[in-house]
């Protein structure tokens, strides 16, 4: 500055180069400073990148897990409904085929699980050599301008402490498939007693009201008169019962009792007039000691067959009691067939049976000419031909016998089909316990997180546009870091979970056989592509799959079986899984070391002085421990999702090329 108070040359010269060199100055300290603190900045995203490789890994377990569980809900639930169909009478065949669906959709199950259980432990052997390769190639991508950063994540636990047994669990549908072929049999025999029961019924009903010309009802119109408030008729056998006729046999019969005089030209006839009436008196008798009554447990027909020769008189009342009267001639007593008979000079003493005479107690009398023979024809006429009560009587009475025997036939059958499906609701609940009591217990390598160590060598010197002429180059001094990452539930993916993501491709394209809703795959596709959805439950899905076939059952023991299997899901509640997609988040280091109980300072000083100062991230890995198969392809199989009942076969595969490339030095 001049006397005059101006700045002369000099000091603005001066002034200004003070000025730029604070400037640049200030630039390549802050430089220096932002390119110091990126270390850790590496350090999270290599752990992040690390974790990733433990998520990636969290969704095939996951997948196979939910797999597994679906197939065996659908394979047993199946098989229950197979059950349930085989209760059914006239079903059976088609029960036993729901159950072999079951069955092999359980048997697919198996094969997958094997392959499943096999599949992840090699996978887990891996792991840790994928988490050094994915976050090794990560530090080496952040590395630019003179920086070079070397690091990797170290997972925790180190070696894999997952048990994979409950993927083997051995559940199959043997037990349910035996128990459908017998319910099958029951259930067959149960068909076939109401078959003969039904044209048991029809028979009775045809010979009391439908057959034509002559049926019962239209002779009971004919021969005693009987009005149509007393000789109702019945057009289909769906309306009738047995009742029917005996209550109609009932009417008959005493019409014709109180009709039948004692008339006739000569002793012959007069001799069938009493034989006529004796028989009528004894079938009034007999119907009226008939039974029909309809039970919870079967039917009660007590129909009486009535005698048509004289054979079958000598087995019943007509031949045991004394019905006929008795006189004392001079060459004993003598039997006749009415008070007044001509014969009976000696008058009448007493009554005898036929019996009697045929054994030689009494004499038969040569007027009337009564005994078993002349009893025997009184029904065998109307008996033997179409147009006689008798004969569409004793159509009905056989008809009762196959019905009574038809019904008890089927209410043992149905008793052994309640017993049975009782039972395979027992067999179904301890079945399907096996599926809700263990599931596999993952705890793969990083399951507890992922500790990350990057270090970065002395760098080169700061760029020359902020040192040129102003400030004198430098370097950035060797830095190291830690981060470390582990793994957190997405909530916003709830309803979007791993297998709704992971299917998504296979139900557009139809894979999973869209379009059979109400089929057994549909069902495991509503379970599988459902699971562990919020707004679904397992119950509910297989309650809806079960409430399907109530058109079948109506209100027969299946129904009540498909009920209890629908019980026994929602009671041992089987509830989706937590398959919230999995995200790598960071976290305290020390956590967790902690996990694994580790010294926290100490294990990251180690971790530290592990790094290597020349050489490959996989010797750094080497060096750590951390290892696995030395051979294997650019994929890795981990299982293949066979679609029961179809071609369709899905490789859940691993693309582990990358790793490859590490392994052979391409990648650095």
């Amino acid at each position: 500055m001049d006397d005059e108070g101006g700045y002369t040359t000099v000091a603005v010269a001066v002034a200004l180069l003070v000025s730029l060199s604070l400037v640049f100055g200030s630039a390549a300290a802050q430089w220096v400073g932002a390119r110091s603190a990126e270390v850790q900045q590496v350090a999270d995203a290599v752990a992040l990148s690390g974790e990733n490789a433990v998520a990636a890994y969290s969704t095939v377990a996951q997948v196979l897990d939910a797999c597994v569980l679906s197939m065996g809900l659908a394979g047993f639930v199946t098989c229950g409904a197979g059950l349930a169909v085989s209760c059914v009478p006239g079903l059976a065949a088609r029960g036993a085929q729901v159950t072999k669906a079951g069955a092999r959709v359980l048997d697919a199950r198996r094969d997958f699980s094997r392959q499943a259980n096999e599949g992840l432990q090699r996978l887990e052997g891996l792991l840790p050599a994928l988490v050094v390769a994915n976050s090794g190639s990560c530090a080496r991508a952040n590395s630019r301008e003179g920086l070079d950063y070397v690091g990797c994540a170290v997972p925790f636990p180190l070696e894999s402490q997952s048990d994979f047994g409950a993927l083997e669990d051995g559940a199959d549908g043997n037990a349910l498939t035996d128990l459908a072929d017998r319910l099958g049999e029951e259930s067959s025999k149960a068909q076939e007693a109401k078959e003969r029961a039904r044209e048991a019924l029809e028979r009775g009903w045809m010979a009391d009201c439908g057959s034509s010309p002559y049926c019962l009802r239209e002779r009971a119109a004919h021969l005693a008169g009987l009005a149509d408030a007393q000789n109702p008729d019945y057009a289909s056998p769906e309306e009738w019962t047995f009742g029917v006729p005996l209550l109609r046999a009932r009417r008959y019969y005493a019409a014709r009792l109180g009709a039948a005089a004692l008339e006739g030209r000569n002793p012959e006839e007069l001799t069938d007039a009493a034989c006529r009436r004796a028989f009528y008196s004894f079938a009034l008798d007999e119907v009226r000691r008939g039974e029909y009554a309809e039970l919870d447990d079967g039917v009660v027909a007590d129909l009486p067959a009535l005698p048509c020769n004289a054979e079958q008189v000598r087995a019943g009342r007509l031949y045991t009691d004394a019905l006929w009267p008795v006189s004392c001639e001079e060459g004993g007593r003598v039997l006749h067939s009415w008070n007044g008979c001509p014969g009976a000079l000696g008058g009448v003493e007493g009554a005898a049976s036929l019996r009697d005479l045929e054994q030689g107690a009494v004499s038969r009398c040569e007027v009337c000419r009564m005994d078993v023979s002349q009893m025997g024809k009184v029904a065998a006429a109307s008996t033997a031909i179409e147009n006689g009560f008798e004969h569409h009587w004793r159509l009905v009475v056989e008809a009762a016998g196959d019905y009574v025997a038809a019904r008890a036939d089927l209410a043992e059958a149905e008793r052994s089909v309640r017993e049975l499906a009782d039972g395979g609701a027992q067999t179904f609940a301890e079945a399907v316990r096996q599926l809700s009591v263990r599931r596999p217990s993952l705890c793969p390598p990083g399951a507890w997180g992922c500790v990350a160590v990057v270090a970065r060598g002395e760098s080169a010197v700061t760029p020359s546009e902020l040192t040129l002429a102003f400030v004198s180059s430098g370097r950035i001094p060797a830095g190291a870091a830690v981060s470390a990452a582990a793994l957190a539930p997405d909530g916003a993916t709830a309803d979007n979970n791993v297998l709704s993501s992971f299917f998504d491709g296979l139900t557009d394209s139809g894979s999973l056989v869209v379009g059979v809703a109400d089929g057994v795959l549909g069902l495991w596709g509503r379970l599988l592509v459902g699971y562990g959805s919020l707004a679904t439950s397992v119950s509910s899905t297989v309650g809806e799959f079960l409430g399907n076939l109530d058109g079948v059952f109506g209100g027969t023991v299946g129904s009540w079986l498909a009920d209890r299997l629908g019980e026994t899901i929602s009671l041992l509640g089987i509830q989706p899984a937590d398959m919230r997609l999995r995200k790598p988040v960071t976290v305290n280091s020390q956590d967790v070391l902690d996990k694994g109980g580790l010294e926290g300072a100490g294990t990251v000083r180690t971790l530290v002085e592990a790094l290597p100062e020349s050489g490959s991230v996989m010797d750094y890995a080497r060096a750590l421990g951390i290892w696995a198969a030395d051979e294997y392809g650019p994929t890795i199989t981990v299982a293949n999702l066979e679609i029961p009942g179809t071609d369709i076969s899905i490789p859940l595969t691993v693309d582990v090329s990358r790793l490859g490339d590490y392994l052979r030095g391409e990648t650095q």
